[in-house]
């Protein structure tokens, strides 16, 4: 059939304007988030969470069977393990070497760029691959298939989880499987956050192999790592099971990564690096360029970041203690949030675990804050895709994702360091 492979085997004979597309799916986004945000205001009064749970599962199930949409990102996860079945290493091979393969020609931005995912990421890669050939289609089709197990496993055992409230259980399927924005992300978009979710909401929910499931989790993406920090607040008095916790997690962690070879840690370091347009560090980036001189300051903003997280996070714990002990939820949840907000590089589907988190605890303020920001995001990253945009759109990239997105991005970070800390304030004026 002509055309790119990644498109769907049927054809409705209908090309609307570029502009269109865009405005259509603009509007689809602010909807999304103002019903979501109406919705758990009024989780009381939503249909039974069964019939969410089901709904969205249901969604999700046929998603797997249409092309994904948002990024190119899946063609990337292909041509990675592709590589891995013929022999190369993903990790140090890039798709311009090899060219003219049926599958990794159709790279698109990363054709410069070896993998930066995790070992257990690059095994489902590879065994989509495997079952693929150089079809890239069945390839792709086999990761949907996978990403549609995850999201259904993450929608599950959040179910579980609040089981014993049924407005919480809601609330869950509100923020999660019926979420407009992350079912456009995650489970339309197969984007790899949504198999490391699955794997540490599952360490959150289920005790026994925690630690593996929390190391099978960083082995998808490493920065899904802070949520372990849940646990080990948890168990913080209980010596014995925290050691086997975190042996049992670093112990998978070190053997995926053995596996895969030292490269794979080398493109960690080199992702840790990076800058986004739509993140509020690309401002202090052209502050310090325009005030000191030429330079990236990668290394001061890498630093900077890690002060601005640690800060958050305090706040955050600081504020979830106004509602009681905390627990391994609400620490995860704290770090992940301070995450999100503190990365220097970041994209909407990044937030899929921030979502999940917030599922397990009941925080109203910060469903305001979150709704927004994917919003937000959202809207800076249509399209995601660069290749084949329409002419006249670059002020998408130019305009909305390097100027408005970074700076509202900023509002948002510092009103919610305002709130964590009036709210923490709160906490300890509190009478007894």
């Amino acid at each position: 059939m002509p055309g790119r492979p990644w498109q769907p085997p049927y054809s409705l004979g209908v090309m609307p304007d570029g502009r269109l597309v865009i405005g259509l799916a603009a509007a689809a986004v602010v909807l999304g988030a103002v019903g979501l945000a109406a919705g758990l205001r009024n989780a009381g009064r939503m249909p039974d969470a069964r019939w969410l749970l089901l709904a969205g599962c249901l969604v999700a199930v046929v998603l797997a069977f249409l092309p994904p949409s948002g990024s190119a990102d899946h063609l990337n996860y292909a041509a990675y393990g592709r590589m891995v079945t013929l022999g190369h290493n993903p990790y140090v091979t890039v798709p311009a070497d090899l060219p003219a393969d049926p599958v990794i020609k159709w790279v698109e931005e990363w054709r410069q760029t070896p993998s930066v995912y995790g070992p257990v990421a690059t095994a489902v890669q590879a065994f989509a691959s495997l079952i693929g050939g150089e079809s890239v289609r069945l390839t792709v089709f086999v990761m949907e298939l996978a990403n549609a197990a995850a999201f259904v496993a993450t929608a599950l055992l959040l179910h579980r989880f609040t089981r014993h409230d049924p407005v919480r259980q809601r609330r869950a399927a509100l923020l999660w499987t019926v979420n407009p924005l992350i079912v456009y992300h995650l489970a339309a978009g197969m984007h790899l956050d949504t198999l490391a979710i699955a794997f540490v909401i599952a360490a959150l929910v289920v005790e026994r192999g925690r630690g593996i499931l929390l190391g099978l989790g960083i082995a998808v993406k490493v920065t899904v790592g802070l949520v372990a920090l849940g646990p080990a607040w948890e168990l913080r008095r209980s010596p014995r099971k925290l050691a086997l916790v975190a042996g049992s997690a670093t112990l998978t962690v070190l053997a995926a990564y053995l596996l895969a070879g030292p490269d794979s840690l080398d493109q960690v370091r080199n992702a840790s690096q990076s800058l986004s347009l739509a993140t509020p560090w690309k401002l202090v980036q052209h502050a310090a360029q325009s005030l000191i001189g030429p330079g990236a300051y990668r290394v001061w903003i890498q630093l900077a970041s890690y002060v601005l997280l640690a800060a958050l996070a305090f706040l955050l714990i600081r504020a979830f203690r106004r509602d009681g002990e905390l627990d391994a939820p609400r620490v995860a949840l704290a770090f992940g949030v301070a995450w999100l907000f503190a990365t220097p590089y970041v994209l909407p589907w990044y937030d899929g675990l921030a979502f999940a988190l917030l599922a397990m605890v009941v925080c109203p303020a910060l469903d305001g804050f979150l709704v927004v920001r994917l919003a937000v995001l959202s809207l800076g990253y249509l399209p995601a895709r660069q290749m084949d945009q329409p002419d006249g759109l670059g002020w998408l990239v130019t305009v909305v994702r390097s100027q408005v997105v970074p700076w509202c991005l900023l509002a948002l970070t510092i009103g919610l360091a305002w709130w964590a800390w009036r709210a923490g304030a709160r906490a300890r004026t509190r009478p007894a």
